[in-house]
């Protein structure tokens, strides 16, 4: 039986992109073929790496206003 929930859950751009330029990188096809190989992996681990900032850049924010609030708290 057929499920028809949607959920195609294959190969998403990135993962073909990546495998492209890691290719690209290995048969020394220019310009990949200079890049660095953390520029190479980058579509595989990026976007980890943009929503770690992005979790940090709001902690931050979030701390900040906290302790902008206690403070205010403590004047009044």
């Amino acid at each position: 039986m057929r499920s028809n929930d949607g959920g195609g859950g294959g190969v998403g751009i990135l993962g073909i992109l990546g495998t492209v330029f890691v290719c690209a990188k290995i048969f020394g096809w220019e310009p990949v073929a200079s890049w660095s190989w953390w520029w190479v992996t980058a579509p595989f681990w990026g976007g980890i790496a943009v929503l770690l900032v992005v979790l940090a850049a709001l902690g931050l924010l979030s701390y900040a206003v906290d302790r902008r609030s206690a403070r205010r708290g403590r004047r009044s």
